[in-house]
């Protein structure tokens, strides 16, 4: 283990962190509210220890595979622990294990909050809150990629980071990926921003729920998240920059190059869109009795959409939705998006390799000595990629099972224990029940 190039990369990973503090600083500044003081102590404490650690020298600059998940897994974790001390600081959460879930949250973009009020949360803090929701997305350790060039620890950090099964290089080096899937990232960010601010959003609304629309994180600055503006032009956008947002990446840059094809020849994509077109109509229909037929269809592709990208807003309460309509939503949460995308849940294409694997396994009972490879866009999968997906798929599952149980001790009912095991694994947020 290169244990010096780690702690110089985590201490450029801090500076970088330091940055956004000193950007929501800005912000805090702007609206001259209390939180100005927390971000300055926050900014310099976090800028001082990432220095120190830069200071440390390696003496090799090779890093392999078991450097590059111990850099990610340290990296969320530092972040996270100083993500928190805004927070702390600011008095909005004293507590220093609520400051850790809302930053860990945050970071994660799963969307869970402990703040019961956020009406009464200064700007800077709604801003930083977004903001880990934004940074997180992509992932903090692919911007240093993209803002450092990292060389030598690029592809591994990829691996450790991707969103999916593989990292998917579309052009020849990894640094320049990063710089391409930001730049995608940020201007679909941009673009998000300028549609609310059309439809007649406030200027900090419309950045705060861009971010967490972006990042599939739903942090917003409204007590009943996008319902409270009962506004359906920023229901329509928000619902189409989050379905957006759970694409695969790879996928908008031959788009950018002039080429639609690949969109429509991607098994992921369209298997993507078949169930959300599906869970739509499905829950539409289910939900007629509550609402006239336009708004029902309006509020079930925001569900959906909410439900499948693992954002998380919400425009109406799905608590008081037939079972039927909820049971689509809790296996959308498990589903997510499509690999290389910023949502969470196990991904569309984990899903359709297994399902391949399956029926590959199922015909070599019938015919023991056939061969049927397992293709995915004409291309081959290799058993080891298949066996990895397997071991993924048994350790999301024991995962799920040993938390439910321990969460379970609280003495809450079956389903609020369970689907808030699975919004937590899956980085969604709100669930079912209390």
């Amino acid at each position: 283990m290169n244990y010096k190039l780690i702690i110089n990369r985590l201490g450029k990973l801090l500076i970088i962190e330091a940055a956004a503090l000193s950007l929501s600083l800005f912000v805090s500044m702007i609206y001259l509210q209390d939180d100005s003081d927390a971000f300055l102590f926050s900014t310099v404490i976090t800028l001082a220890v990432g220095v120190l650690m830069s200071f440390v020298t390696p003496e090799k600059r090779e890093i392999y595979s078991r450097d590059g998940f111990a850099l990610v897994g340290l990296g969320w974790i530092l972040v996270s622990l100083f993500g928190a001390t805004p927070y702390i600081f600011s008095g909005v959460l004293p507590s220093f294990a609520d400051a850790l879930f809302e930053s860990v949250s945050g970071f994660s973009t799963t969307g869970a909050s402990v703040i019961l009020d956020v009406s009464a949360v200064p700007n800077g803090v709604i801003f930083w809150r977004a903001l880990t929701n934004w940074m997180g997305g992509m992932g903090f350790l692919v911007l240093m990629i993209a803002i450092l060039s990292e060389r030598g620890a690029a592809f591994h950090i990829m691996k450790a980071e991707s969103p999916g099964p593989a990292p998917d290089k579309f052009i020849p080096k990894i640094g320049a990926v990063a710089k391409v899937l930001y730049a995608i990232y940020s201007a679909m960010t941009v673009l998000e921003i300028i549609a609310l601010l059309a439809g007649g959003m406030d200027v900090f609304d419309a950045v705060i729920h861009s971010l967490s629309t972006a990042s599939t994180g739903g942090f917003s600055n409204k007590i009943l998240s996008v319902g409270e503006y009962q506004n359906p032009y920023f229901e329509i956008v928000i619902t189409f920059f989050m379905l957006a947002f759970a694409v695969n990446f790879s996928l908008y840059y031959p788009m950018l190059k002039g080429s639609y094809k690949q969109f429509f020849r991607d098994e992921e994509f369209k298997l993507f869109v078949s169930a959300v077109a599906i869970a739509i109509i499905l829950i539409t229909i289910d939900i007629l009795p509550l609402y006239a037929p336009g708004e029902a269809a309006r509020r079930s592709a925001f569900q959906v959409a909410t439900a499948v990208s693992t954002t998380g807003f919400s425009s109406a309460d799905f608590n008081q939705w037939p079972g039927f309509s909820q049971a689509i939503l809790v296996f959308l949460m498990f589903w997510g998006g499509c690999a290389g995308s910023t949502s969470g849940g196990i991904k569309y294409l984990r899903f359709a390799l297994l399902a391949k694997h399956a029926r590959k396994e199922a015909g070599k009972i019938i015919h023991p000595r056939s061969v049927s490879p397992v293709k995915l866009n004409g291309k081959l999968v290799s058993d080891e990629l298949l066996s990895a997906m397997s071991a993924f798929f048994f350790l999301y599952f024991i995962i799920l099972g040993g938390a439910a149980l321990i969460v379970s001790l609280d003495g809450y009912d079956l389903i609020s224990t369970v689907t808030a095991v699975i919004v937590s694994i899956s980085n969604i947020g709100p669930g079912l029940g209390v």
